[in-house]
Order: structure tokens, then sequence, then C-alpha cells
């Protein structure tokens, strides 16, 4: 949130209050199901590596383990195909490497 301050410091409030304070709040699904999902959809939008980073991340904070996290990548390929599921599980494979 940091990096938009200087330019729309809002967004920075606009995520944290809907996207964490208003969805992520909700009952009905766990933290790692939460995450599982995330992953899942951002895997399907290509092109968010800095986000789906952030959510691998917070997917292996909360508990979800390095297969969990795979397998759902994995589930992808039906639905959007191979480029969008490689670039994941690449962006996936840095992020465990980079927590030992």
């Amino acid at each position: 949130m940091a990096s938009f301050q200087d330019i729309a410091p809002d967004l920075g409030k606009y995520i944290i209050e809907f996207a964490y304070g208003d969805i992520y709040s909700r009952p009905g699904l766990d933290l790692k199901q939460r995450q599982l999902l995330t992953i899942a959809c951002l895997t399907t939008q290509g092109d968010c590596e800095p986000e789906l980073s952030v959510h691998i991340n917070t997917g292996l904070n909360v508990g979800l383990t390095q297969t969990e996290i795979i397998e759902a990548i994995l589930h992808c390929i039906p639905y959007v195909g191979f480029p969008r599921v490689m670039n994941a599980m690449t962006l996936a494979k840095r992020v465990f490497e980079s927590r030992g």
C-alpha cells in the first residue's frame, strides 16, 4: 500500500477496507479457503504476478501447504489453459524457494 501513497493514497485504504474489511471478514469460508480461491482467481486473470506472489505467501502464512497451492493452480488448466498456469507455477516456485 505504501507504494501508492504518493500518487493515490486512497487506493490502499479502499483495498484494506473493502477487500480485507468487507470481503475477507465475511462468514462461511476460513482464511485458507479464501487464499486458495484468491490464488485460483489471480491465476485465471493472468498478468497479476505481484498480487499472486503476495497471496501465495499469505496462503503459506495461514497454513496452506505447497501441495495445496500447487493443486489449486493446476486445477485451473482446463479453464484458462497452460500458459497462465505455467506462469503462476513459475511464480509459486520462486515464492517457495525464497521462503526456504
